[in-house]
């Protein structure tokens, strides 16, 4: 059986979730916009859904707007929030989902990549420097998908807020693995995810502040009060839902298990010569480890572990068939040889101590190949 440590990328649905879900696949197949029984079925799951998601991050539940996906929803939020946007800052590791409806807004007008650090992390004085510019709109994730590091939203956003600019954080890797109030955040658009926390894929959301004029960008049927038209996957919604309810109520045990885990992992790590672990010195999300062993490229490292039954991953899912490093750590300023071997692993609520001893043998079987062919090399 497969050791599943890919979980930033993709989370397994779970059973619960499923068991809410098959109803509204088999036997409640009523268009929610209808007014006949069936439709009122599938329109009353969907509100549920609504309130659940809303609860995992305080809001009300006027405030989500289901859609396909994070990519919709961060796209909803960089097109629909701001009307006449001249000016965009983004920050430079932001998902490619973000990063491409940026680029194509401010074709013609001004584009900021806000800087990080070495540790992943945007500090105030980037963003000041990126808020004197005047843009109209300011994107900072709360948790990158590589390396799980968890920025300051609160901090960020209030400088955001004193210069009137609104403030968009994509919170598709936070939600589930830590506590996600929007309020306190402090933010006016938020994006979530399903498939992240063991929800299906095909849901999504965007939490929006309802005082913002948000546009539409799929237009000609009106549901979701006009924000998004088109009927709704009403099976994928209570799925998500049903994730929603399920991580907020289980976030302490989960937080606390794979937090264990990670913790043994690092420390096996330490014991493989080389092993470079990046934002170690940062606050992260306590399921991501991202590293790379120096002089073995990721691919070839994800190949062998895919060979003995062991699913990690390069870097971002959505990027892994493109070529080139991560411009995660690009931004950090990560050398180019070592940012091809990074390897992301991220532990979730299902995984084991043996899952961790099954990758940490590979690593070391791979620190072993690589020394034994230096020496060879040497001699």
């Amino acid at each position: 059986m497969q050791t599943y440590l890919d979980h930033n990328a993709t989370t397994p649905l779970d059973e619960r979730v499923l068991d809410d879900m098959l109803p509204f696949l088999r036997l409640h197949y009523g268009n929610p916009s209808a007014v006949y029984r069936q439709g009122r079925l599938a329109r009353q799951a969907i509100e549920t859904a609504r309130e659940q998601v809303a609860q995992l991050v305080n809001v009300h539940p006027s405030q989500v707007v289901f859609t396909s996906g994070g990519t919709e929803a961060n796209n909803l939020a960089i097109k629909g929030a701001v009307a006449g946007l001249n000016c965009l800052a983004v920050s430079a590791i932001e998902h490619a989902s973000v990063m491409a409806p940026a680029r194509q807004v401010t074709r013609g007008r001004q584009l900021i990549e806000i800087a990080v650090d070495q540790h992943g992390r945007v500090s105030e004085a980037a963003m000041r420097e990126a808020l004197a510019a005047g843009p109209d709109m300011v994107s900072v994730m709360l948790a990158n998908n590589e390396t799980g590091v968890v920025q300051d939203i609160p901090r960020l956003a209030g400088l955001a807020e004193e210069g009137g600019v609104l403030f968009h954080t994509d919170a598709v890797q936070a939600a589930g693995k830590i506590e996600v109030d929007f309020a306190a955040l402090g933010v006016h658009l938020m994006s979530l995810s399903a498939h992240k926390i063991y929800g299906p894929k095909g849901a999504g959301a965007l939490v929006f502040d309802k005082h913002l004029d948000l546009q539409p960008q799929l237009v000609g049927g009106g549901q979701e009060e006009g924000y998004r038209s088109g009927t709704e996957n009403v099976a994928a919604i209570v799925g998500f839902g049903r994730a929603a309810e399920l991580a907020l109520a289980e976030l302490a045990p989960r937080q606390a298990k794979v937090a264990a885990l990670r913790h043994q992992l690092l420390q096996g790590l330490e014991r493989i010569e080389s092993v470079v672990v990046f934002a170690r010195q940062a606050e992260c999300l306590s399921n991501t480890v991202y590293m790379a062993l120096p002089g073995i490229e990721g691919e070839t490292l994800l190949m062998e572990m895919d060979r003995v039954g062991v699913a990690v991953a390069s870097g971002s899912a959505c990027d892994s068939r493109k070529p080139g490093s991560s411009h995660v750590l690009r931004a950090m300023g990560v050398d180019e040889t070592l940012a091809r071997g990074a390897v992301r692993v991220s532990i979730g609520k299902d995984n084991s101590e043996r899952d961790i001893e099954n990758f940490l043998q590979v690593m070391n079987r791979q620190a072993k190949v690589l020394q034994d062919n230096a020496m060879l090399a040497w001699a």
